[in-house]
């Protein structure tokens, strides 16, 4: 139980436009609440016995609990940016690659963050910066991928270059650098592999390209890439919730970012069950089961 002098603190992030998510933050608060614990909400639900969180608190949470879907975990990375706290994605319903595999009950939740039985995963985490001339006009970071994208008809002109040295001119739609967390999201969908998480590396690829060379690209986390804008229309989004408009002549390079993302697992979690129930694997008959 918690000290109620020095409560134990844990921030919950709720996707406020389920009702499920409401309900299961409400359920998990009296839980913890009657331990003695600390509840600190992100997001617009209102829940009874919790406070809004802010920087002068958060950094006293042992754990964020995310009750929504892969979009809710983004924003509960955006929310403990900066710090050591794991995230723990509850499963809702539909199996993301982000949260538990299997939906875990309340109680068990409750005392998996009561007894801190939960393993720790840390994610690697794109930097981004964006130039114009000599001046730096933005700077951000991205769990799953930092995109370019057109916000018009017209097709982006886009220069890369790795490392200092020209790869390659394409007239395209955008394109994605994802972290090995985002290759299962956007780069996924726009064509790109499945990377496992423990593989640090950068999958590049342009997103319908005009070009004979066009393919997605593993690159070294060590690498530096560069994108020369070299056409009006471009936006840059950093998990879609970071947004910065793009001028014709500015250079966006992209790092990897010297922190990194805690997911947190109720057990040892192996991503090849993860895409086996995602995807619905024809698996049955394997003589391994």
């Amino acid at each position: 139980m918690s000290d109620m002098k020095n409560p134990r603190k844990v921030l919950l992030v709720v996707n406020a436009s389920r009702v499920d998510a409401k309900s299961a933050a409400a359920q998990l608060s009296d839980l913890l609440v009657a331990q003695g614990f600390e509840i600190l909400v992100s997001g617009d639900s209102q829940i009874p016995g919790t406070s809004r969180f802010d920087s002068a608190t958060l950094d006293k949470c042992e754990i964020a609990i995310v009750l929504g879907g892969d979009g809710t975990m983004l924003r509960g990375a955006e929310a403990v940016r900066g710090t050591n706290i794991p995230l723990l994605g509850v499963n809702l319903g539909h199996v993301g690659f982000l949260a538990e595999v299997e939906k875990p009950t309340i109680e068990e939740i409750s005392a998996a963050v009561i007894s801190k039985s939960y393993i720790c995963d840390p994610r690697m985490v794109l930097g981004y910066a964006v130039h114009r001339g000599e001046v730096e006009v933005a700077r951000g970071w991205a769990l799953n991928e930092v995109t370019i994208e057109r916000e018009s008809t017209s097709m982006l002109q886009l220069f890369v270059q790795i490392d200092r040295r020209p790869l390659s001119r394409w007239g395209c739609d955008g394109l994605i650098c994802s972290t090995p967390t985002g290759s299962t999201a956007y780069a996924f969908s726009a064509g790109g592999p499945v990377v496992w998480p423990e593989v640090e590396a950068f999958v590049l690829l342009p997103i319908s390209a005009h070009a004979l060379f066009s393919k997605p690209m593993v690159v070294s986390p060590n690498s530096e890439i560069v994108i020369d804008i070299e056409s009006t229309g471009a936006l840059l989004l950093g998990d879609s919730l970071r947004q910065f408009r793009l001028e014709s002549g500015d250079r966006v390079t992209i790092t990897k970012d010297s922190g990194n993302v805690q997911l947190a697992h109720l057990s040892e979690s192996i991503f090849s069950d993860r895409l086996v129930a995602k995807f619905k694997l024809p698996v049955e008959g394997w003589r391994g089961e």
